[in-house]
Formats: C-alpha cells, structure tokens, sequence
C-alpha cells in the first residue's frame, strides 16, 4: 500500500514531484497556513505529514481519536512548533532538516549585519521617499566590519558558518554555547568561547542569535541583557523570534541604548512589534533565511528522504523523536 502524505505547504517543484513519485501525496493547494480543523482531518486521513513553522502540532492534536499519522517530517531545522514529547508518546516519529539551510542562513545573518551597521535599510527608505538630497561627507554615516568583535549566542552549524564568513570580513569572533565546540573548530574560526551570556553581551560590537525556540529560551534577548551593551552594539537575530524580547529591544534601539538591530523572525510572526516598525534604525525581513532556491530544494529532498526512509522500514536519517 502506497503512504498518504499530506504536504501542509507548498514545497519547491522539484520537491513535490519526487513526493508525487514515492506517495499518495496531496498539497495545500491554497498555501495558506491551515486551520485547526483542517489539521485534525489531515491527522485521521493521511500516514504522513510535511509540516513547516505555520503548523502548530500539539499534544492535543497529536493524541486525537482515530489518528492514521505515523510521521511527522518537518520542512527545517526547529521543532518548537511541535510537541516532540507528545509526539513521541504517542508513538508518532518526527524529524527534520537539519543541514540544508546552514549556509542559506549563515549568509542572511551577513547581510543583516552589514545592513544594520552600514544603515542600508534606512537609506534606501530615504531615496525612495524622495527625501535625498545628494551626497555629503557626514550624510548616513554608519560603522564598518573590519575589525569589530562579533558574539555568537549559540555555535552551532550555522553559528560556525556565520564566524567563518564574519572572519573573512576581518572581524573577531566570540561565542556562548551550552556546549563547548572543540579545540580544532575553535581554532580555525579564531573563535573565543566566552563564560557567560551576559559577559558576551558587554564585550562585543554584534549580538547574533543562533540557538532554538522554546520556553527555555524565550526572552533570553531582555531588557537586563540589552542594557549591557555596548551604545553602538548591533542585535542580529535569525533563529527564533521568541529568543529576543521585542518590545525591550524597541526601546533601547529607540533611546539609543544600542545602535542597530537586524531581525529575521519575531515571536508573533506574521505580525510585529509596532513600536520596531515605527524605527529607522532597525533592519526588518520577512523571515528569508532559509529563502534560496539552493536551501529550500534541500531541505524538501532532506524531508522527502526521511519519509522514505521511514516507509521503507529503516530508521529516518533526520529523526529527532
């Protein structure tokens, strides 16, 4: 018997047709998030699901009456929108995509940091609007790179892909982790492990945030932490929007406790903190991290193998429950 799976998502070309091949696959034709009722539905009718961040997979959900699914095979690398323990529990497998988007990301974190430092954003705001009124020696001066200490929250693979790119720009590197990497990793990023968060906050010129979603982490980014920083430092955040709090980082962007932010993700995605909105001095992206044709391909062909892997009886490469 062919697999049911129930794409919640539209996925890249590529990536559906290779599910069309392998399975009894249906897609959201719409590609808008689907609704609760939808998602029981899709629980009783389908063996598998591909699901993506838009998804909220709770033990509720995961423990309803006459449910078929038998894997859940998410499309990225964060499982904060699921109840992996729940899931587990009730005997359901779920995995990930864990290498696809490192790169992706690593660059997007890049780019947001150039952004903010050499205020693009808020430049090209300017020209557009009219409002430029030519060059001048003092107009839009922002900060430069080069030599400037970039603090990693989190150093993981994406963490260590973003400080090799960062030392090919000629800054330094610093990080705080849960887990200390090794001596060789450390070693060819230059890469300083720093005790604390808090003392890696005072110490650096960019604060990137690389570290998952969850009750353990929200608001790890807080006003206590901001105040710590230095007034031209720079909040870079493209993991989870739940890890900063928003509305304290707006107030020390807006009284100049801190010079810049870029931000890919927000707690309350699609929505956003108004008060960010209103400021000149932050870089806001519709959360693009993983958003290259190279990553996203990827990680649908990660999520596709694992559902074969599965199906085929052998244990997913990806699982993480």
């Amino acid at each position: 018997m062919i697999a049911s799976v129930l794409a919640t998502r539209r996925l890249p070309e590529a990536v559906e047709r290779r599910l069309a091949a392998l399975f009894r696959t249906v897609l959201n034709e719409s590609d808008e998030p689907l609704g609760r009722e939808v998602l029981e539905a899709a629980m009783r009718e389908h063996d598998a699901l591909v699901s993506t961040i838009t998804d909220r997979i709770d033990a509720a959900l995961l423990g309803i009456e006459g449910r078929r699914v038998q894997i859940i095979a998410n499309f990225g690398t964060g499982t904060d929108h699921i109840d992996v323990a729940a899931a587990k529990e009730a005997g359901i497998v779920v995995t990930n995509t864990p290498d696809a988007l490192t790169e992706a990301t690593a660059e997007l974190t890049i780019l947001l940091m150039l952004m903010a430092a050499r205020r693009a954003g808020e430049g090209e705001r300017i020209l557009r609007a009219g409002d430029w009124k030519g060059w001048g020696p003092t107009h839009m001066i922002g900060q430069g790179l080069t030599g400037r200490t970039l603090g990693l929250v989190g150093f993981g693979r994406i963490g260590q892909r973003t400080a090799a790119k960062a030392r090919g720009l000629g800054m330094s590197v610093r990080y705080f982790s849960r887990s200390r990497a090794s001596a060789e990793i450390e070693d060819w990023l230059e890469a300083t492990a720093v005790e604390s968060l808090e003392d890696l906050a005072s110490e650096v010129d960019i604060l990137s945030i690389h570290i998952p979603g969850g009750s353990s982490t929200r608001h790890l980014v807080d006003g206590q932490l901001l105040a710590r920083m230095k007034s031209t430092a720079i909040v870079v955040n493209t993991a989870r929007g739940s890890v900063v709090d928003e509305r304290a980082l707006a107030e020390a962007l807006a009284e100049g406790r801190i010079a810049a932010a870029g931000l890919d993700v927000y707690e309350q995605e699609p929505e956003v903190e108004p008060m960010l909105l209103s400021l000149p001095n932050v870089v806001l992206l519709p959360h693009l991290g993983s958003a290259t044709i190279e990553a996203r391909t990827g990680m649908g062909m990660q999520a596709v193998d694992n559902l074969e892997d599965y199906f085929a009886g052998r244990t997913p490469r990806n699982r993480v429950a």
